[in-house]
């Protein structure tokens, strides 16, 4: 029997690269955009509409996708977004934004679809964080923080839905090429005192995206999570991602030298 997927923001992106990855796979899989009629042709996966950020829209979502499907097997929270800019010089209300869509989204869809998990006492809860999640770096300040908030609220859920069967899960990508950075929104603000940190940034970013991989490596973990009978916890996924968390837990000096080598080095 196939089991039933459910993918948050699969209209692009590593959304749609695990959506369709899926079902190449045999599983049906279900996406979600906020505009599913403008991406659902020649996908052969269905998208229903959801907007995380609307408490309206996820609950008229829950009511459309279980007269779709009588059991969910797996709910793969990847919906969300980049907020990027030095910490002082990016507002609370964008820091809040932030928050809203990828800590709180992705919390008030989850916590929608528990019930049913519950009741059929089995599934997976997988959720896209980011190597953000376990360490900071400059420039995604509250980004970071969003995906820090999903690390500690999923490191609890998992105990509490043991009992039941539900298996929660955590993928943390290091830098890899998607559309996060064509869709992110950067501060406005700018403060005279960060102009040589801000260019450097710029510059170590746009270094380190242009240097990065394709995301083949993160859609192979997820497929792995899906597919395992109890998938540990954590998953970072990328190269030097083990090095850069050791490093940064038990030798801070050294970590935080590599990371200020590699933006000097940027041009």
């Amino acid at each position: 029997m196939k089991q039933t997927v459910l993918v948050t923001g699969a209209s692009s992106g590593i959304g749609l690269l695990i959506a369709s990855k899926l079902h190449e796979n045999g599983y049906r899989v279900i996406g979600t955009s906020r505009y599913p009629g403008k991406y659902q042709a020649g996908l052969p996966f269905k998208l229903l509409a959801l907007d995380i950020n609307d408490d309206q829209s996820i609950a008229s979502f829950s009511r459309e996708l279980f007269s779709e499907i009588r059991e969910l097997d797996v709910l793969i929270n990847n919906a969300g977004y980049l907020v990027t800019g030095l910490a002082e010089e990016t507002s609370i209300e964008l820091g809040k934004q932030q928050f809203e869509t990828n800590f709180w989204g992705t919390i008030k869809l989850t916590n929608k679809l528990l019930p049913y998990f519950r009741d059929q006492r089995h599934g997976k809860i997988i959720t896209l964080g980011s190597i953000t999640g376990l360490m900071g770096l400059p420039s995604v300040a509250y980004y970071a923080a969003s995906k820090h908030a999903l690390e500690g609220y999923f490191k609890a859920l998992r105990f509490e839905l043991n009992e039941f069967n539900i298996k929660v899960a955590m993928v943390e990508p290091m830098g890899f090429k998607t559309n996060i950075n064509n869709s992110s929104v950067g501060s406005e603000v700018k403060i005279n005192a960060y102009d040589q940190l801000r260019e450097k940034v710029a510059a170590f970013s746009k270094n380190e995206f242009d240097k990065a991989p394709t995301p083949e490596p993160v859609v192979d973990t997820v497929m792995k999570i899906v597919n395992e009978k109890t998938p540990k916890f954590s998953f970072p996924v990328g190269k030097g991602a083990s090095l850069f968390l050791t490093m940064q837990h038990y030798a801070y000096k050294i970590f935080e030298r590599a990371i200020l080598k590699r933006m000097n080095a940027a041009k």
